[in-house]
């Protein structure tokens, strides 16, 4: 079997068919023109439109969209009901998510914490600690100028033989490890009071960049624990309610809605692979269901399937004693 979908011409069709989902029969009429001489019996019959009929199915022109989870989880809510109109970005239903949530608070603390790890290497020591560093350099150089000194003095005594060389030699080494201490504090406070060095900014910036990765990161997967329309249209199935668990499994489909637009209905008919042939696209052609008795709603073929689906088995329908029709079966 094939398929092939008409979009209706009227909108009033849409108010009628619209109160839901039904079998039904579209036939399609076919010219059926021959390329060469009618015998004159056959004349009579040459314009005679030919009849494709089949069972067909009413549906949004968007299709049926079944909505499911990317997550694992369990609903927390499920907020619409069958029937009821959805917008664009509306959130249909939410899973439990209080873990999740938990981890985008613990990924922006952590990017505030990096941000205030980036601005003390820019900014360098505080005015506090500059004066501090500043203040120990004055000082190792006061004791190192006391220092040297007092050596002084130790040498001019040793020479006039008052102190004995072993006195000398000490007021001698405190005068070196004053001088050691007095250039200490000179590099620490040109360390203190200098610009972050390249490396070290760089190195902050990326800690920073890694943790606002991490943050939208957190933060997409918090997002998908809520469930949203990718269009306008009305919710046609409810699969799921809350409290239920659903899966994102790729092999098992698990929706948890089907929405669709029933702005604009297409009627999706079922017909011989041996009469896909007659069917073009733009043809007219019209649809009838037992709700409406004869009436007919008139259309256009709109797309002409491109594979072939599994027959259809035929079943005999009864309307009354003694009276029959076959017909195919839907499925």
């Amino acid at each position: 079997m094939s398929s092939f979908l008409f979009q209706t011409l009227k909108s009033r069709v849409t108010l009628i068919v619209g109160l839901g989902i039904f079998l039904l029969t579209a036939s399609l009429v076919v010219a059926s023109r021959r390329t060469h001489e009618l015998s004159p019996a056959s004349a009579s019959a040459r314009n005679t439109p030919r009849m494709i009929a089949g069972p067909g199915r009413v549906e949004p022109s968007s299709e049926d969209i079944k909505i499911g989870s990317e997550l694992s989880g369990r609903l927390k809510s499920v907020n619409v009901e069958e029937g009821d109109a959805i917008q664009r970005g509306q959130v249909l239903a939410e899973l439990e998510n209080a873990d999740y949530r938990a981890q985008v608070e613990s990924a922006r603390a952590n990017v505030i914490a990096k941000q205030a790890v980036l601005r003390k290497v820019i900014n360098g020591a505080r005015r506090q600690e500059r004066d501090e560093a500043r203040s120990s350099v004055n000082e190792a150089k006061a004791v190192t100028e006391n220092a040297k000194s007092e050596l002084h003095r130790r040498q001019e005594l040793f020479s006039a033989g008052v102190v004995s060389r072993e006195e000398l030699e000490r007021y001698a080494r405190e005068a070196d490890v004053a001088q050691a201490k007095y250039e200490a504090a000179v590099q620490q406070h040109a360390l203190v009071d200098d610009r972050a060095r390249e490396e070290d900014q760089s190195l902050a910036e990326a800690d920073l960049q890694l943790a606002q990765a991490q943050l939208d990161e957190a933060q997409a997967r918090y997002d998908k624990t809520f469930i949203r329309s990718p269009i306008d249209g009305t919710i046609l199935r409810k699969h799921h309610r809350s409290g239920e668990s659903v899966s994102n499994s790729s092999t098992v489909p698990d929706p948890v809605l089907t929405i669709g637009d029933r702005k604009a209905l297409r009627v999706r008919v079922d017909v011989d692979e041996t009469d896909v042939s007659k069917v073009n696209i733009g043809q007219r052609a019209y649809v009838t269901a037992d709700a409406f008795g004869t009436q007919k709603f008139w259309g256009h073929v709109v797309r002409v399937g491109q594979q072939l689906g599994p027959k259809k088995r035929p079943y005999r329908r009864t309307y009354g004693k003694g009276r029959h029709q076959d017909s195919r079966d839907t499925g």
